[in-house]
């Protein structure tokens, strides 16, 4: 009876494997599948990934020796219309000489229900097609076809390429949830890679050693992964081969909040990136093994360090603009302005020079790389003992583990006695320290022409400060009028400057009213768009009809009106990554506001001084009342730009009460 029992469990698990692997293979479409109306796990989400799996495979040919060739396949619901743009995919495509990559699109199928029949729209080649980004990098595109709410799309695709020095990055969470996610390597014993694994979530992993034979034919001077030459003898080589599987299931959706840099940085994912070669007969080839090695192997590159020794093209000019300039912070300021004024940036972003720097000189034009770098050659030209800092912007993500692609950009450090001074002449608003949004991503590597090199904290250590005057007066029919004063330095000028000073006078105020729960407003004054050594200073007449409320023969206000938070911008329950507000900041408000005739103040907030503790956050409200007229001071700071995900909880009560605070209301009351 046992054995019976045993036996019937044996074939139930059989049963069941069989079961799931053909679950998760293309073509096994269920009406079950398509008639599911929401994920079973998260009822919210838009669209889920069923499944999803990889494979990077080195294969030999007699006329290319070793290429890399990675199949994905991947099938998904799609529950509603947000979810539609699932059914499009982009697969990034390098370009340039021998090293270009082929994509073949293969099996992509959207399926429907109809009538109670599975019915398969297969993709036509209109559906398909190819996007240059530059001269390096393309994109392979993809569009399924008649996709609608509670339709299940698939698609392959082989990727091959001749370079090894990076796998396929694998993600095995995704913006909506993953059923199961699955990702094999099979890596001859003759390459070695850093596996790098990002997230809170880590997959299983089996490792297993295989023994595997390649007949080639023998040429001169040529082993499998090198160059064929000569035809010569056919030969067999046994080598091992080591296949590692990860796989993860019911992986929850990554949700985006406010003051998050990048979500992908906390996306449970692994890269690899080549460590070491090591042909048969052949000397050991290392790779990427600590930051100073990946930093030196950069800084050799033809592309990188050489352009730093081109000055010829530059001289004349720059010894004309540094004429009678002779203190060291005027050097430095007159030489960043006139590379921002003569070399704009063409959006792509490299630590390593498309054109080269005399090109981009000539031209007017650059990549990051041919911007800083001149800017780089041109400080030291002056005697100004300035190096490139590598660093990935926060779209590329945290450069955690060393590696050569872990970077994505370049900019340029003074070294001084009191620091460093980071500049980015990218950016034409921007000044000494205050790097634009994109720069701010934890950390960067710094080095030196002697091949050392130092980490680099990218975050700014001076607060950012927003100061706003506001007088007001509130009239006997609840309207408000009053006028403004706003202050903005360091970021928040740059960013204003970014977004604002291009937008015509009559776009920019209508926004403004809209923004301010439509108030009125007249005799706009805007002084230092242009002078980036002076702050942005707003000056404004505002009519507020919509903030004070008149509740039987009493008035009730809000000191703060249509600037006051009105909701904690925090909303999860819980946050596992860090709370990264970009730079440290402070907010201040100064408030005057006159009662109107035959009122008097019955009850005013309390003052309150709030502090987070380890030196995160303050929150300072203080109010008074004399003479009919009320003054409120408030100062808000977040001293901390990054902060744990552990003090979550902390951060989130901290502006819940502030957010309590400020909608706190003055009420007057008739005499």
């Amino acid at each position: 009876m046992k054995i019976q029992k045993i036996l019937s469990a044996l074939v139930l698990v059989f049963i069941s494997f069989i079961a799931t692997a053909q679950k998760n293979e293309l073509g096994k479409v269920t009406v079950a599948e398509l008639e599911e109306k929401a994920h079973a796990i998260d009822p919210s989400a838009a669209a889920a990934i069923l499944f999803r799996k990889g494979e990077v495979r080195f294969e030999y040919s007699q006329e290319n020796g070793f290429v890399m060739k990675t199949e994905v396949k991947t099938k998904i619901k799609i529950y509603k219309k947000e979810g539609y743009e699932w059914a499009n995919y982009f697969i990034p495509i390098y370009l340039l000489g021998d090293s270009a990559e082929r994509v073949n699109v293969s099996d992509a199928i959207t399926y429907n229900l109809e009538n109670g029949k599975i019915v398969k729209t297969k993709m036509k080649s209109d559906g398909e097609f190819d996007e240059k980004v530059n001269k390096f990098w393309g994109r392979k595109k993809i569009a399924l076809p008649n996709v609608k709410e509670g339709s299940i799309v698939e698609y392959s695709f082989v990727i091959t390429s001749p370079n090894f020095g990076k796998l396929f990055d694998w993600s095995f969470q995704s913006t909506i949830p993953v059923n199961y996610s699955e990702f094999k390597t099979y890596i001859p014993q003759y390459y070695v890679y850093n596996a790098n694994q990002k997230g809170f979530i880590f997959p299983k992993v089996v490792v297993e050693k295989n023994n595997r034979t390649l007949n080639y034919i023998y040429r001169e001077g040529s082993v499998p992964g090198g160059s064929i030459i000569h035809s010569a003898s056919q030969e067999k080589l046994d080598f091992e081969e080591t296949r590692t599987t990860y796989t993860a299931e019911n992986l929850p959706a990554m949700k985006d909040e406010i003051f998050v840099n990048n979500v992908e940085n906390y996306t449970s994912s692994i890269s690899h990136e080549l460590s070491m070669v090591k042909y048969p007969n052949a000397p050991l080839k290392s790779y990427s093994t600590d930051w100073e090695a990946v930093t030196k192997k950069i800084y050799n590159y033809d592309d990188f360090g050489p352009e730093l020794k081109k000055t010829g093209y530059f001289e004349d000019d720059i010894t004309t603009a540094l004429k009678g300039v002779t203190a060291r912070e005027e050097i430095i300021a007159t030489i960043f302005s006139y590379v921002k004024s003569n070399v704009k940036w063409n959006g792509f972003n490299d630590y390593s020079c498309h054109d080269g720097v005399k090109q981009a000189y000539k031209n007017k034009t650059g990549n990051t790389a041919e911007i800083n770098l001149m800017l780089t050659a041109m400080l030291r030209f002056a005697g100004i003992d300035s190096n490139p800092v590598l660093i990935s912007t926060r779209s590329n993500g945290i450069a955690i583990f060393p590696n050569r692609t872990a970077f994505n950009y370049v900019i340029s450090a003074v070294e001084t006695d009191k620091g460093l001074i980071l500049l980015d002449a990218t950016e034409k608003y921007s000044t000494p320290n205050v790097l634009p949004l994109r720069d701010l991503n934890w950390f960067g590597r710094l080095i030196r022409k002697d091949g050392t090199s130092d980490q680099v904290e990218l975050t700014p250590k001076t607060v950012d400060k927003v100061n706003s005057n506001i007088y007001y007066k509130i009239n006997q029919d609840a309207t408000v009028e009053g006028k403004i004063r706003k202050q903005l330095t360091d970021h928040s000028a740059l960013i204003f400057r970014q977004n604002k000073i291009a937008l015509a006078k009559e776009t920019y105020l209508e926004e403004l009213e809209n923004k301010n729960n439509s108030i009125e407003i007249s005799e706009y004054v805007r002084e230092n768009d242009l002078d980036l050594s002076k702050p942005i200073v707003e000056t404004y007449v505002f009519k507020d009809t919509r903030d004070v409320e008149v509740i039987n023969d009493k008035i009730y206000v809000t000191p703060l009106l249509f600037l006051t938070m009105k909701e904690n911008v925090f909303k999860l329950d819980k946050r596992e990554y860090p709370i990264d507000f970009g730079y440290p900041f402070q907010e201040k408000y100064l408030v005057n506001m006159d009662i109107p005739e035959g009122y008097v103040v019955e009850s005013l907030p309390k003052p309150i001084n709030m502090v987070t503790g380890d030196g995160i956050g303050s929150f300072k409200y203080m109010i008074a009342n004399a003479d009919n007229k009320i003054q409120v001071s408030i100062v808000f700071e977040i001293s901390t730009a990054i902060v744990g995900a552990d003090y979550y909880d902390i951060v989130k009560d901290f502006y819940q009460k502030i957010v309590d605070k400020l909608n706190e209301k003055v009420v007057l009351i008739k005499k």
